[in-house]
């Protein structure tokens, strides 16, 4: 049912616009925000979706002179300066200042429903083929991949390659020191601690960089026989016990910058180096973000002395936590496997296994931008919700 508008007033001396709607609801609008979002072809861009309107034109203090209602579907305005502008009545419908509405549009444009979980993973699996053939099946890896922040992907072929099909169908694979896709094996002199046959403690990937890939693909070509095993752990929940169990350790994780550093050759020659808080948190202090990499965490830790043993203190409780069995999940790839997984959420580890004479285990690896996978996500929506 398109949303029809019973009655609409100016409020306030001119300063809001209220709308009055057939069900009984009713909207408050600003005059300022009105002025600035007019849908006229002389202060909006169509083909751009843009904004036209400069903003040294705007007056902030801005009052309408007249407001009228048309067939119940639309209300127009006249300024003081007689331009004049139209809103449709589901377009504001959908941008109302309530809370409620405002809470529907952010669930709309990013998904913000997480689904925690601990070493009772029941881990979402789907078919690598469908995912690259079928809207339907890519849509809900997508918004699978957003709340529960990881995704098995099946029948991939064992060869190296795959992965640039899974980059096109989300749009772009994102470009690091280490190339567009990375080979994870046992290699002489290696330039990374994954290069190596070592158990990898849980870590994100990256946070050497200011802007830390958010998503993560890993495919098994070859598996060692014994050890190897994968394991990951829902970081989010873990940082919510820490917050619960001991808020000035979460207090410490979330405030104290940490110096990341990854010097070396690989795509091209790097020195990088960046600070990073392990937790970063929104307004609320809920973690957004998680920024921890034990390998790539620098000698140099530019905090006042008295300060270094309380951080150590809190990472080492934050390390127990992720490490605890309620929380971690292990799981073993086979050739063919491609798991997929929120790097910013999301820590992943490894058993160790035994080097041997030849490579016996190689994973490709490769990186997205959550701003690239949320555009496709939402374009897949639109997609696959015009169809029914």
């Amino acid at each position: 049912m398109k949303p029809l508008i019973q009655k609409v007033e100016a409020l306030d001396e001119g300063h809001f616009v209220r709308v009055k709607w057939a069900d009984g609801s009713e909207s408050h609008y600003p005059c300022v925000w009105l002025r600035d979002n007019c849908q006229c072809p002389h202060c909006f861009l169509r083909s751009a979706g843009a904004r036209r309107l400069l903003f040294d034109d705007l007056d902030v203090n801005i009052v309408v002179k007249e407001v009228t209602l048309a067939d119940r579907k639309k209300i127009f305005i006249t300024w003081p300066d007689e331009h004049s502008s139209e809103y449709e009545a589901e377009w504001l419908k959908k941008r109302c200042f309530s809370e409620k509405a405002r809470a529907e549009m952010r669930e709309d444009l990013f998904l913000p429903e997480h689904q925690y979980w601990g070493s009772d993973l029941q881990l979402p699996q789907m078919s690598f083929e469908e995912v690259l053939n079928n809207d339907e099946s890519a849509y809900k890896w997508l918004c699978t991949l957003k709340k529960v922040g990881i995704v098995l992907l099946t029948g991939a072929a064992a060869r190296q390659g795959e992965l640039l099909k899974l980059g096109q169908r989300v749009g772009f694979l994102r470009l690091t020191f280490y190339g567009p896709t990375w080979q994870v094996q046992d290699k002489a002199d290696a330039n990374n601690v994954a290069y190596t046959t070592g158990k990898l403690c849980f870590h994100t990937d990256y946070p050497a960089l200011q802007h830390p890939p958010g998503v993560q693909f890993l495919h098994c070509i070859k598996q060692t026989d014994a050890g190897g095993e994968s394991e990951v752990v829902d970081g989010f929940r873990v940082c919510d016990k820490l917050r619960e169990q001991n808020p000035q350790a979460y207090q410490i994780l979330s405030s104290t910058a940490v110096d990341y550093t990854d010097v070396g050759v690989d795509f091209c020659e790097f020195a990088v180096q960046c600070k990073q808080r392990i937790i970063d948190v929104d307004a609320r202090g809920q973690a957004v973000r998680i920024n921890y990499n034990n390998a790539t965490r620098d000698t140099v830790f530019d905090i006042p002395a008295e300060k270094v043993r309380p951080f150590y203190a809190a990472l080492k409780e934050f390390n127990d936590l992720l490490n605890s069995t309620e929380h971690k999940f292990t799981y073993k790839l086979k050739p063919g496997d491609v798991v997929t997984f929120d790097n910013w959420r999301v820590l992943h580890g490894r058993q160790s296994y035994q080097p041997g004479t030849e490579v016996t285990r190689q994973l490709e690896g490769a990186y997205a931008d959550w701003d690239v996978v949320m555009s496709r996500l939402r374009l897949l929506r639109k997609r696959v919700l015009s169809r029914h």
